[in-house]
């Protein structure tokens, strides 16, 4: 069965390269826009539950703009759903990434002026300039210090989600306001430049190697249940975005265990390695 999350088909248009493998009444190739507005949802259908989020500056494919929502398909891990069109546009491809836990974008390049708008790690932003501390966009100025180059990537996803540590938990959350599991884990991999799908399903059939039982575990491996995902802080330690403490935090590895499998969501369903890093 295809899975609606990353088929870009909704009956009415759906992408060309799925000509001839579905029924839609239009096939279209997609036009490329970007995130405009800090976040955006990106919703199972117009209105609808939020299945993931978008930050500044990342790239969509639009299939179909209909009464106000544009059906789209993420760049950066083929997710597909609906997101406000207005919150996209035609923009220049960034130059930047927010790697400090959140920023603040502000009208003029004076941290004493108030803020326009607050930023996520992970936002992308295009450069056009430097004022003093400040690096200037076409929004307005971001703190220099907070960005780095859009090429340059991390080397441990694991130091990656501590910077998220005492994040609110939030289904679906994608930034350092809200962010669940799969979100930590998706956001971390992004950072060091690793392929990684949005929900904790899709990383468990896709990402890295699996692990003998016997195996022992070291830094950077994943764990995962029926419907969650944690991080490998170290061999006693795990670090997750988790609805127990309803933020991202680290958690003794065997107590989260034997909790995860008292409260009726099973035992480790899987245990993975992505590689050394």
């Amino acid at each position: 069965m295809t899975d609606p999350r990353r088929h870009p088909a909704n009956g009415r248009v759906a992408a060309l390269r799925l000509q001839g493998k579905v029924e839609a009444a239009t096939f279209v190739e997609g036009t490329t826009r970007r995130v405009v507005v800090p976040v955006a949802d990106l919703l199972r259908e117009p209105g609808g539950a939020r299945d993931r989020q978008l930050l500044l500056g990342d790239a969509v494919a639009i299939y179909e703009e209909r009464e106000g929502w544009a059906f789209a398909e993420a760049e950066k891990d083929g997710y597909t759903g609906y997101v406000r069109a207005d919150q996209l546009s035609d923009v220049p491809a960034p130059t930047h990434r927010v790697t400090a836990r959140a920023t603040h974008l502000y009208r003029s390049p004076d941290f004493k002026t108030r803020e326009l708008a607050a930023l996520s790690h992970g936002a992308l932003l295009t450069v056009t300039g430097q004022e003093g501390r400040f690096a200037a966009t076409s929004q307005g100025f971001v703190p220099s210090v907070h960005l780095s180059p859009v090429e340059e990537m991390g080397q441990d996803p694991v130091d990656v989600a501590e910077v998220f540590l005492g994040t609110p938990y939030l289904w679906g959350g994608n930034t350092s306001y809200g962010i669940d599991c799969s979100g930590l884990v998706q956001m971390a991999c992004l950072a060091c430049g690793i392929e990684c799908p949005g929900d904790s399903d899709m990383q468990e059939a896709e990402l890295g190697q699996a692990l003998p039982e016997d195996a022992p575990l070291q830094r950077g491996d994943l764990l995962f249940w029926k419907t969650h995902v944690a991080w490998v802080a170290n061999r006693d330690t795990l670090l997750h975005a988790n609805a127990n403490s309803m933020a991202t935090s680290f958690e003794p590895l065997e107590a989260a265990v034997n909790r995860i499998e008292a409260q009726g969501d099973g035992p480790v369903t899987s245990r993975k390695r992505l590689g050394e890093f």
